[in-house]
């Protein structure tokens, strides 16, 4: 990243300030350190701090600040008030998208033969730079925005072609929960993106296990939706040659467990029930035993006999076991309904045929 001149008249760019959720704040803490100024980034606590850790490895002061994306871009706005820096939008930004665009050059120029792009977006500078970029020279090419369904304000503008603003984020994809879309990137991608969609957090969560087991790659969840997308046939991409772009690896070790556990349930993998049992001596064992007998493995128990309605020598079991997938985890559940056990799914994934 080139840092910008000041206007003619205000002097060289002394300091900067930025809010970031985390990606834009390293690439800004880089560029600083390198030109030899100081860098401000506020960040939302939520941000992972892998992502803190490394803009402050670069050199630059971080404040932790609000919960999201865009309480922490008002507080950075305070600070350029306050001290006279240079504020570098992360993606409402001309020359952030000019930069951005680049990436479609790369596209282009290494599969010269593409079909569609998926692209991540948050707050639309990096789908609109490459976007408006890959338009203008191939306009063939299908440009598709992929944004969490739980954040999903450049969807909601990009349809109503005004922007939409929507104050509930909730989504594991922290680096792309932003409140309010920019509109120089609205304009550009409602002239040149082709379709958007979205993806739930679970199946973000089973594109990162896939990516660690298959790809050998740590893809941050902001990351991993443009994949997510191609892999739930969002679109159809049937004999296309598809670009996805995985934009971020910045994840915390101690969140990676989570989404693990969250991936090993979407794609059946694991699987979390509850049934009753007879609250008396080697109740458990037997029902261990069917468990194993269909080579299922236990990874957690939890034993509840407060509940209202059971009688008194009755208990809850909230059971977590490994499967091998979907058909395993129904011929686990049919042996254990053979000997008198009724299963009550309590993950949001169904045992009925359609997720073999």
């Amino acid at each position: 990243m080139k840092l910008r001149e000041n206007p003619p008249g205000q002097g060289p760019v002394t300091a900067v300030v930025a809010s970031s959720a985390g990606n834009h704040a390293q690439g800004v803490a880089f560029a600083a350190k390198t030109a030899g100024i100081a860098a401000t980034i506020v960040m939302p606590r939520s941000a992972p701090m892998a992502k803190v850790s490394a803009t402050q490895g670069y050199g630059a002061t971080v404040e932790l600040y609000g919960v999201i994306y865009d309480d922490a871009y008002n507080r950075a706005l305070a600070i350029q008030e306050e001290t006279g820096a240079t504020f570098i939008h992360p993606f409402d930004d001309d020359d952030v998208i000019a930069g951005q665009a680049t990436i479609g050059l790369e596209i282009l120029r290494d599969l010269p033969g593409v079909d569609m792009i998926f692209v991540p977006t948050g707050g639309g500078g990096l789908l609109s730079g490459i976007a408006a970029c890959v338009k203008q020279v191939n306009p063939r090419v299908k440009i598709i925005g992929v944004q969490a369904a739980g954040a999903q304000n450049i969807v909601r503008s990009f349809r109503a072609k005004t922007l939409m603003i929507d104050e509930r984020l909730h989504t594991i994809a922290d680096g792309i929960a932003v409140k309010t879309p920019g509109s120089r990137t609205l304009k550009l991608i409602t002239s040149y993106v082709d379709d958007m969609v979205t993806v739930t957090d679970s199946e973000i969560a089973a594109t990162i296990l896939m990516l660690l087991e298959r790809s050998k790659q740590v893809v941050e969840p902001a990351g991993a939706v443009s994949l997510a997308a191609a892999l739930n046939n969002k679109l159809d991409i049937a004999g296309k040659k598809i670009v996805c772009l995985l934009s971020g690896g910045n994840i915390d070790v101690s969140f990676i467990h989570r989404v693990v556990e969250k991936g090993l349930l979407n794609r059946g993998r694991s699987m979390k029930f509850q049934t009753v049992m007879r609250d008396v001596p080697g109740s458990l064992e037997k029902f261990a035993s069917i468990v194993a007998g269909n080579n299922a493995n236990i990874t957690m128990v939890q034993h509840d006999r407060l509940k209202a309605d059971l009688d008194i020598d009755e208990a809850i079991l909230h059971i977590v076991c490994e499967v091998g997938g979907f058909e395993h985890g129904r011929q686990v559940i049919s042996g254990l309904e053979r000997e008198g056990y009724r299963v009550i799914m309590e993950s949001e994934e169904n045992y009925t045929g359609e997720n073999s």
